[in-house]
């Protein structure tokens, strides 16, 4: 990997040591505005220094949420002063994830890209090479690492509380009953569009790092929502090469909603309800750096474990809630672009998700179960 902390990544400009690294973000729409440059700015050694977007709306919003943000019409305008950069991160439609990384490599600059990093495991692949030879990071953005139920699903299992989990459900369920149109309900294939590449991409990387390979996955897909073109209601059950099973579910159509965890272990399960706190404040104008209780949520959030009893009358008792903490990704991608180090999520975890994807997908087409061969 490259050190960009004395220089940027093609060597043509020296820089103090403790500079903060330059960062060029390409797209201002959801993930870009709400997500990427709210926590870069709140990244100490990061600075947002351009913002690429065509949209005048968007370029006026980032100018007055950044004063002083430089702004661009398209990427290749990046190229062209890539001496001027030091990190790349692309929060562009899915489609552009590959060429726009491609280009950014070539151009000698350390890349993240937003989940999914690519539309097959062949092409997050051929990516994770084109770095490895270039001596540069590629890192994949998955927030929901840092998810405060995720976190303290981590520290229970590591505990040994649960004993050995044998099911882990996963739910990432949402009532949008009215489709609102654009890429991401898009049934056109190469827009790489609907909830199994969008919200599959968070629950299954999220099973992967919990409980390691997938040998077997069975999928089942649906389009329910009148007029809309893409999955809406997607079902995943995967084997585990350690012979955990996780059920995951994804689903815009969902009237009732289950828990977002549920986890069964020899010796006692947990059960979370709701959804991770910082997504809601990121788009509510709430930043890190000026909100002491970043991540947390109330006592009466908080999930319980137990065993021979339901925790909806009250059976088990409460476990706090760990404080969720997104800025911990981009500090560590920080810390690596300086030091040459592994990235906190790297491109080879990001291709085994797509693996696991891409069998979902054919699963739920031909109605049948995949092997899984990584």
């Amino acid at each position: 990997m490259t050190t960009t902390g004395t220089g940027t990544a093609n060597g043509t400009e020296t820089r103090a040591p403790h500079a903060p690294l330059r960062v060029g973000l390409v797209g201002y729409g959801l993930a870009g505005s709400v997500f990427h440059a709210p926590l870069i700015a709140a990244t100490e050694g990061l600075t947002l220094d351009t913002v690429v977007t065509s949209n005048p709306e968007r370029q006026e919003q980032a100018r007055a949420e950044f004063p002083g943000v430089r702004l661009a019409a398209s990427p290749d305008e990046l190229w062209a002063r890539a001496d001027e950069l030091d990190l790349i991160v692309i929060a562009s439609p899915n489609k552009t994830h590959v060429p726009i990384a491609t280009a950014a490599l070539k151009a000698g600059l350390p890349v993240v890209v937003d989940k999914p990093v690519a539309g097959t495991a062949a092409e997050a692949r051929e990516l994770a090479a084109l770095a490895e030879d270039r001596g540069l990071l590629l890192s994949v953005f998955q927030n929901r690492r840092w998810d405060n139920d995720f976190l303290t699903l981590q520290q229970l299992i590591a505990s040994g509380e649960l004993g050995d989990v044998q099911r882990f459900e996963s739910r990432f369920e949402r009532w949008r009953p009215q489709i609102k149109g654009g890429w991401r309900e898009s049934g056109d294939p190469a827009e790489i569009g609907g909830l199994l590449y969008d919200l599959g991409s968070h629950v299954v990387d999220q099973a992967l790092v919990l409980f390691g390979p997938a040998v077997r996955v069975y999928a089942e897909s649906d389009v329910r929502r009148p007029g809309a073109e893409a999955d809406d209601d997607t079902f995943i059950a995967i084997t585990h090469a350690n012979g955990v099973r996780s059920h995951l579910y994804v689903s815009a159509t969902t009237a009732q909603l289950g828990p977002r965890f549920r986890v069964l272990g020899s010796r006692a399960g947990y059960v979370k309800y709701g959804l991770d706190p910082q997504e809601g404040a990121l788009r509510e104008g709430r930043r890190p750096a000026a909100d002491g209780n970043w991540g947390e949520e109330p006592e009466a959030a908080w999930g319980r474990i137990g065993a021979g009893e339901s925790p909806a009358t009250g059976g088990g008792s409460p476990v706090p809630t760990l404080p969720g903490d997104y800025p911990a990704y981009y500090a560590a991608v920080a810390a690596a672009v300086r030091a040459g180090t592994a990235p906190p999520v790297t491109a080879a975890q990001a291709a085994a998700a797509l693996d696991v994807l891409e069998a979902a997908r054919r699963s739920a087409r031909e109605g049948v179960t995949v092997e899984v061969r990584s």
